[in-house]
């Protein structure tokens, strides 16, 4: 087996992008940590995405465990998203993604 070859079902960053990666994920798990929690507060403050792709998202992140969504018994119903011990685990990177981009984005 050649060395240089990034063996893809055993390498922590193909895990990491599989679970946080693509264009939405890392936004939506910064806002939720911020406390826009609802799927509203979500929708309104992610420009360009759809009700079905934030649906789907959100899920994602659910069934991976790196948030919880907490369901009131109300009238209407009333859903609030929150991150998991994973999920807080997780918010160095995105910061230091939004730093990153702070400093490298071109003017």
């Amino acid at each position: 087996m050649n060395k240089d070859k990034i063996m893809y079902d055993n390498c922590p960053v193909v895990y990491c992008m599989t679970k946080i990666g693509g264009k939405w994920k890392p936004i939506v798990l910064y806002l939720i940590s911020k406390d826009l929690n609802r799927f509203g507060k979500l929708y309104k403050r992610i420009q360009g995405i759809s009700k079905q792709m934030l649906t789907t998202q959100l899920r994602e992140l659910e069934r991976d465990e790196i948030i919880v969504r907490k369901i009131y018994a109300e009238i209407p119903p009333r859903v609030e998203y929150s991150l998991t011990e994973t999920g807080d685990s997780l918010m160095p990177i995105i910061q230091s993604m939004q730093q990153w981009g702070k400093e490298n984005k071109i003017k």
